[in-house]
């Protein structure tokens, strides 16, 4: 166990569930712990808030130190404050899931990890704590934001095939979507950009890349249209 700064605030924590797509599946960031409790196995990235900074601002700096990412999509999920959570004392954690494109950052492995990686959501190891329970809480929360809003075009990259589109999906939500009705619905809304483009060597036929409209959307929001996938 390290020596913890004075500045820091040992009662609250921050764990953050970040989720990437590599266009096969969905995939979470886990970091190698360096140190006791539960030294040599894979956790979620945290670490503690700092006396002079809010939530907020403590889950960008934790992931910007591990990452290098900033300026991405992040959201509050949830406290946990069971009474024996944590071994050595009393904390409570807030936890964020984070949106990020996997092939625009080079991981760092911060102060308290020896190692960090991407695992697929279906294989995941081993969690110390009640890491699982702050997974799982995260993956449903993103489930249910998916079909509400259209933040699942944060994994994608700026141009993507409807094909790429629907594997998004179906990786999220954990089940397989019947293709007419997804295109449809996703076609219907007008919040795709048809860029004249087709896929560059692939060994399959090139597909048609789109991009989203994200003024669209802004102007969907202004007349109360919603979302819905």
């Amino acid at each position: 166990m390290r020596e913890v700064p004075a500045n820091i605030l040992e009662s609250i924590s921050i764990d953050c569930v970040i989720f990437g797509f590599d266009g096969q599946g969905l995939k979470i960031l886990l970091i190698r712990r360096k140190y006791e409790p539960s030294e040599g196995a894979w956790a979620l990235p945290g670490g503690f808030i700092k006396r002079d900074e809010n939530l907020d601002d403590a889950a960008k700096r934790i992931l910007k130190d591990l990452t290098g990412a900033h300026d991405i999509y992040m959201e509050q999920v949830h406290a946990f404050g069971a009474v024996n959570r944590y071994p050595l004392r009393r904390v409570i954690t807030i936890s964020y899931y984070a949106l990020v494109k996997p092939e625009h950052f080079s991981l760092i492995a911060g102060a308290d990890a020896d190692r960090v990686d991407w695992f697929s959501v279906k294989e995941m190891p081993e969690l110390p704590f009640d890491h699982h329970s702050i997974l799982e809480y995260a993956l449903q929360k993103l489930r249910y934001k998916v079909r509400s809003q259209p933040v699942g075009f944060e994994l994608l990259p700026k141009k993507f095939s409807l094909t790429e589109l629907q594997s998004l999906y179906e990786a999220i939500l954990g089940e397989e979507l019947d293709k007419r009705n997804f295109r449809k619905k996703i076609l219907k809304m007008k919040l795709l950009v048809d860029l004249k483009e087709k896929q560059q060597s692939v060994a399959h036929r090139a597909a048609t890349l789109y991009q989203f409209d994200s003024k669209n959307y802004a102007i969907m929001q202004e007349k109360g249209v919603v979302f819905d996938l």
